[in-house]
């Protein structure tokens, strides 16, 4: 027999049940976090800790109580990954927008030495600006570019994802899918 839950699961609203039945199906999502939505189901459904977690895999159910008490706390946030050790991040909104704006410019071709911006000219340009980032890794940047919505493309280029230049009526136009976030989840 179970003992007590100190924290037990509180009721789901419509929304996140929603939510969590979606990211359970999921196949694109991250493996972590489509087995914290189906453990929150089973413990929504009346499941207990130590069944949630054999039903997924594990073994104990202290995992289960934390997530739980996590996701009573904080919501749908409680499933995002989160920084999972190592060194602390360095680089907040101001270098990540530093980063940004650098690729957003032309690079100049006798200063720079390209015509288009690849990582390593990129951290390049922004190791050597006065005003730039003296430690800055090729890893960093692609982070950075990742998280904002940039790709890499077969064209040597960065390019925003979700956008893209049409040819209406003779005159190219910018058209941007208003789905592009839901996509990237």
């Amino acid at each position: 027999m179970s003992r007590h839950k100190k924290d037990p699961l509180r009721p789901l609203t419509e929304d996140e049940r929603r939510t969590l039945e979606r990211l359970s199906r999921a196949q694109s999502a991250p493996a972590a976090q489509v087995t914290r939505a189906k453990v929150l189901l089973a413990v929504a459904d009346g499941m207990s800790y130590i069944d949630a977690a054999r039903l997924v895999g594990r073994r104990s159910n202290d995992a289960i109580s934390q997530l739980v008490s996590r996701f009573n706390q904080e919501g749908l946030a409680a499933l995002e990954l989160r920084h999972a050790g190592g060194p602390a991040i360095e680089y907040g909104s101001a270098e990540r927008e530093r980063i940004l704006t650098e690729l957003r410019r032309t690079p100049d071709r006798e200063r720079d030495g390209t015509a288009t911006w690849s990582l390593t000219t990129l951290q390049h340009a922004l190791r050597t600006a006065p005003d730039g980032l003296p430690k800055v890794s090729t890893f960093t940047i692609l982070t950075v570019l990742h998280d904002a919505g940039y790709s890499w493309q077969r064209d040597r280029t960065w390019c925003e994802t979700g956008k893209v230049v049409r040819v209406r009526k003779g005159a190219p136009q910018e058209v941007t899918d208003p789905d592009t976030q839901a996509k990237k989840r």
